[in-house]
């Protein structure tokens, strides 16, 4: 060995290290703290879609290794979703691919679809798979910085169009958007799309919270403006909508080329995953709509239980319009820095959030910050916002 070996890790993920999650929730666990860190739910989806997979385990469907693309169930159920829904037509057999959830989904696209060197927009704060995907494919990753205005976090479209250049190979999309609970409205969509087309770029978008909006809030999909079926790659999945998040169940749809280059990187990933439960989510995704009407207005009432709750303690709070996160400033508390001010809130408050530093480039956009899971039973986060209350936030 030399004197100074080179280190294990490659060098793309030296940035990366633990994640903020494993961090948090093992301090929840420390101090027997309420956990609004990490985004899952803390009880199972309809019970018949439940069953569902336990009838496909029991009947042997998917227990061995399923189709490469996914299950024809499921990939019919997803074009049908996506018709029924927004009118997009895709063809099951070659423009849907299942995934072990949207983060394969999204490391698969990124791996197929970005060489070394090349640029990738993405808007700022995000989901922290991002900027490991981008660095695992050898690109660059240039964030345009969602900024609050007027009670939510905006996208300025002059800053985007700025971030493109001529390395620019595609952006990343998200809405609604983690963490900041935005939606992007259908004419910062348009602007995006013209874009697009403008520049030739190929678009990710990430749509895993398509059904968890608000008010009135509006998801459409980039897909559906002018001249975006072709260059989208849309992703979503059945984790957030069915709250069985555990059981790692996406899909891509796009054009039969784009969806062949996805499949290309995502064959040597996981190859397959999920086998009984594609069937599950098939059913799933035929559930009426008043499944999701009812998924709406519970977590709209959690969060605006939370939300007060928040207030109440002293934290200004944007109110999202999707997702199940709610950002809150804690600047008019006195305090300046998340990550401390996270750190130190299972001894204060015995309550556990997020910081949302961790998903900027630009750490002091995002230093005050503080990102909070709604996506929990009523009385944990009663409980939740008495703690934090009694505490005074401090």
């Amino acid at each position: 060995m030399t004197s100074s070996p080179r280190p294990l890790l490659n060098r793309r993920l030296a940035e990366f290290g633990t994640t903020i999650f494993a961090e948090m929730s093992a301090l929840a666990l420390r101090t027997g703290s309420i956990n609004l860190g990490q985004g899952f739910p803390d009880t199972d989806g309809p019970e018949e879609v439940r069953e569902a997979a336990v009838r496909a385990l029991r009947d042997g469907r998917g227990n061995q290794y399923p189709p490469g693309p996914g299950v024809p169930e499921l990939r019919t159920a997803v074009a049908a979703h996506q018709r029924r829904r927004y009118g997009l037509s895709y063809d099951p057999d070659t423009e849907v691919l299942v995934t072990a959830g949207a983060t394969e989904a999204i490391a698969a696209a990124l791996l197929a679809l970005v060489e070394p060197g090349d640029e990738v927009v993405a808007l700022e704060p995000y989901y922290d798979s991002y900027a490991a995907c981008v660095a695992m494919a050898g690109g660059r990753r240039v964030p345009v910085t969602l900024r609050p205005r007027e009670g939510r976090f905006r996208l300025d479209l002059d800053e985007l169009r700025d971030a493109v250049t001529d390395r620019t190979r595609l952006l990343l999309i998200n809405t609604p958007h983690n963490p900041t609970g935005t939606v992007l409205t259908r004419e910062e969509l348009a602007a995006v799309a013209e874009l697009a087309v403008e520049r030739d770029l190929l678009v990710v978008t990430d749509e895993v919270y398509e059904h968890l909006v608000y008010d009135d809030a509006e998801h459409v999909p980039l897909a559906t403006f002018p001249g975006m079926r072709e260059r989208t790659v849309t992703i979503s999945s059945a984790g957030k909508t069915y709250s069985f998040t555990g059981w790692k169940v996406g899909w891509v749809t796009a054009a039969p080329e784009l969806v062949t280059a996805v499949r290309s990187a995502k064959q040597y990933l996981t190859y397959v995953s999920a086998g009984p439960f594609q069937y599950a989510v098939a059913e799933a995704l035929a559930l009426p709509e008043s499944y999701y009407t009812g998924l709406r207005d519970d977590l709209r009432a959690k969060r605006d239980l939370l939300a007060a709750g928040l207030e109440q303690a002293g934290l200004a709070v944007f109110r999202p319009a999707g997702t199940y996160f709610v950002t809150a400033d804690i600047r008019p508390l006195g305090e300046s820095d998340g990550v401390a001010f996270c750190r130190a809130l299972p001894e204060r408050a015995g309550v556990v959030a997020i910081p949302a530093a961790v998903f900027y480039d630009h750490r002091e956009a995002g230093a005050p910050f503080v990102r909070f899971a709604f996506c929990k039973q009523r009385p944990v986060l009663e409980e939740a916002a008495r703690r934090l209350k009694g505490a005074g936030g401090h």
